[in-house]
C-alpha cells in the first residue's frame, strides 16, 4: 500500500470515527425539554424577564459539530495569542467611584474575600468596573448580593473585562454563548454520581478553571438566581496567600519553574483513538505575577497541574503534593461564603474572583434536598508570566513574613 492510500484511508477513518462519536446518545439533542421539568421557577422567571427563549428545552448544548473529537482540536481551539487589556491596571487605587456608589463594603477576611452591599453590577460604569477589576485581584473573590441581572447583562460584564471564554463542550443559556450554566442538579438527572459519600467531584474538588488555555481564565463571574435556604455554599482559597506560606528558600526554587497544565475534558489522540481519553496539555509558569497587583501568585491545582516541568517524576510529585496541600490545609487563607435566598423576588447573589490568583470549590451539603442554579460567564485573561521583580503579596503590603 502506497503512503498516499494509508493517508487516504487513515483520513477516512478518522472522519468516520468523528461521526459516531457525535451521533451518539444525547449529543444529537441541542435542548433538553427534560430540564424543563426540574427548572427552579426563579431562573425561569429570570430567563422569561431577559427575552430569553428556553420553551422547547433547557439547557442547550452547544452544536455538535463545533465539538472537538481528538485533542489536537481542542488544543487548536485557541492556540494563538489575542489582545487582553488588564482593566485593574489603571483603576483608582482608592476605588472612589466603586466605594462611593455601595451602601456598605465588608471584608470578609483579613485578606480574602469582599462583600459590596447596595450596588447592582448592572449599572456599573466604566470607572467602576475597572475599579471593580483591581479590587477581585486585590481582594481575591468579591460579593454582591440582592442583584437584579439578566444573563445578557453578565454576558456584556464578562466582555469588558476580557474575551469571553465559550466553552465547546459546557452546557450553556441557549442562544448565548459563553453563559454557562452551572446546576448540578440537572447533571445528576443525566448522570453526575453526586452524592454524600461521593461529595468532591466535579466542581465540588478544589479546582483552577481553564488552566490548559494558551490564555487562561481571569475574572469568571457567577450569578446563582436559585439559592437553598441552607447549604450550598462556596469556597474559595488565595494563591497569594499560598504563596507567602512558603519559605524564602522555597520560594526562590519555585521562582521561574514551569508545570504542565491539564484541560478537564477527555479526547481522543488521533494516532491511538482507543488508547483511552487524552487530555489538553500547556506548560505555564508554576508562580504567576497578576499584572494588576504585581504580586506573585502560587499557580498550582491539584486536578489540572500534572507536574513540574525538568524535575524527576518523583520529585514533581513530592513537591506538588505539598503545594496542594498548602492552599487546601490554611483555614486563614480561605473564605467559605454562604449564598442566601434574597428577600426580593428576582433578585440573586453574585460571586466575581480572579482564577489567576485563586482556587475554588463548592460545599454540597444541601445533598439536592433544595435547588440550586446559576449562570457563570469567564473572561480570558493574559498569558501566564513570571516577573522576577515582583513581590509577595505580605511583602508588598509591609506585612511580616513569618
Amino acid at each position: 500500500m502506497s503512503q498516499t492510500t494509508y493517508e487516504t484511508q487513515n483520513s477516512v477513518q478518522e472522519e468516520q470515527l468523528k461521526e459516531i462519536i457525535r451521533n451518539t446518545g444525547t449529543l444529537n439533542v441541542r435542548v433538553d425539554p427534560a430540564g424543563l421539568k426540574i427548572l427552579p421557577e426563579a431562573a425561569r422567571k429570570r430567563f422569561e424577564e431577559s427575552g430569553v427563549d428556553v420553551s422547547k428545552g433547557y439547557p442547550e448544548r452547544p452544536d455538535k459539530s463545533k465539538v472537538p473529537v481528538y485533542v489536537d482540536e481542542a488544543f487548536a481551539v485557541r492556540n494563538e495569542d489575542f489582545p487582553y487589556i488588564e482593566r485593574g491596571k489603571y483603576a483608582d487605587p482608592e476605588k472612589k467611584a466603586l466605594f462611593a456608589a455601595a451602601k456598605e463594603v465588608k471584608d470578609l477576611t483579613k485578606h480574602i474575600g469582599t462583600e459590596i452591599v447596595g450596588l447592582q453590577l448592572a449599572e456599573l460604569n466604566e470607572k467602576q468596573k475597572d475599579e471593580l477589576a483591581l479590587l477581585v485581584a486585590q481582594r481575591v473573590v468579591v460579593f454582591f448580593r440582592d442583584q437584579k441581572l439578566s444573563p445578557q447583562k453578565q454576558l456584556e460584564l464578562g466582555g469588558y473585562w476580557g474575551q469571553v471564554e465559550k466553552h465547546p463542550q459546557a452546557l450553556r443559556v441557549p442562544g448565548l454563548p459563553g453563559v454557562s450554566v452551572i446546576w448540578n442538579d440537572y447533571r445528576r438527572n443525566v448522570g453526575l454520581p453526586l452524592t454524600f459519600k461521593r461529595s468532591s467531584i466535579g466542581n465540588t474538588s478544589w479546582h483552577t478553571d481553564l488552566v490548559h488555555e494558551h490564555q487562561p481564565a481571569g475574572i469568571t463571574h457567577l450569578h446563582n438566581d436559585t439559592i437553598p435556604k441552607v447549604g450550598g455554599d462556596t469556597c474559595w482559597v488565595s494563591g497569594y496567600g499560598a504563596y507567602d506560606k512558603l519559605s524564602p528558600a522555597f520560594q526562590k526554587f519555585l521562582d521561574g519553574k514551569e508545570a504542565v497544565y491539564c484541560s478537564a475534558h477527555g479526547y481522543l489522540d488521533r494516532n491511538d483513538p482507543f488508547s483511552g481519553p487524552k487530555k489538553v496539555e500547556r506548560i505555564h509558569p508554576l508562580v504567576r505575577t497578576h499584572p494588576a497587583t504585581g504580586w506573585k501568585s502560587l499557580f498550582v491545582n491539584r486536578s489540572m497541574t500534572k507536574r513540574i516541568v525538568g524535575l524527576e517524576p518523583a520529585e514533581s510529585d513530592l513537591i506538588l503534593n505539598y503545594l496542594f496541600e498548602v492552599y487546601e490545609k490554611n483555614l486563614d487563607i480561605q473564605v467559605r461564603f454562604k449564598w442566601e435566598p434574597s428577600n426580593k423576588e428576582g433578585y440573586g447573589t453574585s460571586a466575581i474572583w480572579d482564577n489567576r490568583i485563586s482556587q475554588h470549590r463548592a460545599v454540597w451539603d444541601h445533598e439536592g434536598k433544595e435547588p440550586r442554579h446559576g449562570t457563570r460567564v469567564t473572561s480570558l485573561a493574559e498569558k501566564p508570566y513570571f516577573d522576577p521583580n515582583s513581590k509577595s503579596q505580605r511583602e508588598s503590603l509591609g506585612l511580616s513574613l513569618d
